[in-house]
Parts: structure tokens; sequence; C-alpha cells
């Protein structure tokens, strides 16, 4: 390999900031706005990255399909003293804007604490090298720098997954942070003030109220930004449509796109489960205790793709999918399956001749 586009060939998954460069650099190359510190565009070039546009004769492609304000308000609050937190339904492209917003701002998405049950206050802060620690005792050299802390230093976007994962007084290690605007190193008897342009994004998940909630006192600290689900089935079979053509380039699947009818099939299901009814509201359906996301319709599609190229002919066929959709929806409990089952038996078993191949498909794998 003799460049940089050849090494990011054999790259499995590229950041955000490489995978949409040349449309970062024609935004770059046309703003005309004035740049926040150490911002590298405007906010309104920010924006236009992510909800898509035109820079020059560049096509900006939309990373996000909701509402337009929403993200203004996302972009906005890392112009403040606040720090930015999204929330919402698995799914609902909550890593994905922040990835982007992240890659637009400052070029590093990369800055990324996982929130896990094993996340520490060392993950948020810092830590040592504790062989040079015993060896030559507290010094710079020795110093392990968060996410965060080289943020800071650096003045840039620091991105916080999944934070309500983390225990809550894991997650209160970043109240001084987000209030002082600095760390402090008493083994060095220093402080670590952050640089204009430092901010945080979080994201939550709100299935997971309830694990390690937040505290009044770091809530107050966050503006936070609610990312509905998709509005309609065309609009969430477009967001799907549109994900599991990058997915499936990415992955280099031999296979053929999933047809707009199938696209279409899946997400219907998905939607009605989540609802609870049928989307024209005629008939009702028992909830499921993990209601299907977009995210996983995206995943559904991708593997049928895979299946199909690797052991079908190509085209993503009913087979395919109804081995995700079984997948997907009936997981561990056997209350899943018997939903399921109603579900094919009183709504897709009459949906007529249209659906007849997928039912089928389904009806054999779920006996």
């Amino acid at each position: 390999m003799n460049n940089k586009t050849d090494m990011n060939t054999d790259i499995l998954r590229l950041p955000a900031e490489i995978l949409y460069r040349e449309e970062i650099e024609a935004l770059i190359a046309e703003d005309s706005d004035e740049k926040p510190e150490r911002w590298q565009m405007s906010p309104k070039q920010v924006l236009k990255f992510i909800v898509g546009g035109k820079a020059g004769k560049t096509e900006i492609t939309p990373k996000y399909m909701g509402h337009n304000r929403l993200v203004e308000v996302a972009v906005a609050t890392l112009l403040t003293d606040r720090a930015l937190l999204l929330i919402g339904e698995p799914g609902t492209a909550k890593s994905w804007l922040s990835e982007n917003i992240a890659a637009a701002v400052c070029g590093d998405s990369g800055r990324v604490i996982q929130g896990t049950a094993g996340t520490s206050e060392e993950h948020i802060r810092y830590s040592w090298n504790y062989a040079m620690l015993l060896a030559n005792g507290p010094n710079e050299d020795a110093l392990i720098k968060s996410p965060i802390y080289r943020c800071m230093e650096d003045g840039c976007v620091a991105r916080f997954e999944e934070i309500t994962r983390c225990g809550s007084e894991i997650q209160d290690a970043l109240i001084s942070i987000m209030s002082e605007k600095c760390i402090s190193i008493p083994e060095l008897g220093k402080e670590v003030s952050a640089k204009r342009g430092f901010g945080i994004i979080a994201t939550a998940n709100t299935r997971d109220r309830g694990v390690n909630d937040m505290s009044a006192a770091l809530k107050r600290r966050f503006n936070i930004v609610v990312l509905p689900a998709p509005s309609d089935l065309h609009t969430e079979a477009l967001i799907v449509k549109k994900r599991v053509k990058e997915i499936s380039a990415s992955y280099r699947l031999k296979a053929a796109l999933p047809t707009d009818d199938a696209v279409l099939k899946v997400v219907t299901v998905f939607r009605e489960l989540r609802k609870g009814a049928t989307l024209d509201d005629k008939q009702k359906i028992k909830p499921q205790n993990s209601p299907p996301s977009t995210a996983e319709a995206i995943s559904l599609l991708t593997n049928a793709m895979a299946i199909s190229a690797s052991f079908g002919n190509g085209k993503v066929a009913d087979r395919d999918i109804a081995a995700g959709l079984q997948g997907a929806l009936v997981k561990d409990e056997e209350k899943d399956k018997l939903i399921w089952k109603e579900y094919l038996e009183n709504i897709m078993k009459k949906r007529g001749a249209e659906w007849r191949g997928l039912y089928t498909e389904c009806r054999e794998l779920n006996e």
C-alpha cells in the first residue's frame, strides 16, 4: 500500500471524518462565516454536514433524517458552557449523530468513553502507568490521560457513549469537569484547564432508565436533546435503506441491495410491533418486552444480504429476511415466540399474495 487512500480501503469501519472527508473539505472551503475558536467550520456548515445540502459542486449527504431544529439545538449547545446529552430509544441515531457532529466540529470523532458497568473514574479523569509511578514517583510521563483530559488540553469535543450504563458515582466525576472546566491532579500539584472549543457530547438510552439514573446535579449541567423515532413509515424506510447501503459497501457484501418492497415490509413489521397496533390502527398487537428498533432493522437487512451472498443467488429473498426476523423478534423468551406467532397468523397471513412468501418462510421457522 502506497498511500492513505489504499490504507483506508482495508479498514473495516472508517470514522466519519475520513468517510466523509471530501464533504468536510468542501464545506470548509466554501465557509465564509465566522468560526468559533478551534472549530474547523462554522455552525451553519456543521448543520449542513448533518442534514445535507450542497457545498459548491459537492453533494452533502444527510447524516441524520429528522427535525433540523433538534440538530440546530445540539450544535448550538457546544457553543455554550453546557454539555450536550442526546437521549432516545435504541436506533434513533444518537451515537451516529454524536460522531458526525464531533467530526464536523473538530475533525476527530474518536475521543470516546464507552459507558459500561466497568467504567471507572480513571476512564473519565486520568490514571497512572504504575511501573513508571513506582520507579520514578508521580510525573508527567507516568500520567495516562483520559479522552476527556486530552480534549480539554486540545480544545475539542469528547464523546461519552451510554452514560447511564455507568455507576452514578462514576457519572458524578463529570460534575466538577463540567462546572469548573478543569481537572485537578493533586499528585502533581497542578490543574489542567480546558481550552476554548472543549465540549462533551453524551448519549443515553431511554430503555436504560433505572439502571443508573443520573443525579439532578449532573442533569443540570447538560442541555438535553430528545431524538424521536422516525415519524412515519417512509422516513424510517429511507433511513434503513441508506444505512444498509453504506454498511454493505463497507463490508463489501457481494449481494444486491434489498428491494424497496423488502425494506418496507421489514419496517412495517417493526413499526407495528413497536406501536402495539397495525399501521392503520384497526388491530391491536400484544407488546414485546424489547420492541425492535430501527438499528435492528438495518442489521437484519445487512445480514440478509450476507446470507444471500454466501448461500443464495445474491438477491435478498423472503427466506433470507425471515431468518433475520426470527432472530430479531424471538429472543430467549417463550412470550416473544407466542406474540410473533399471533402476529403471523392474525396480521401477516391476511395481507394477501404480496406477503405470502414472507409469511410462509416465517411460519416455517417459528414452528
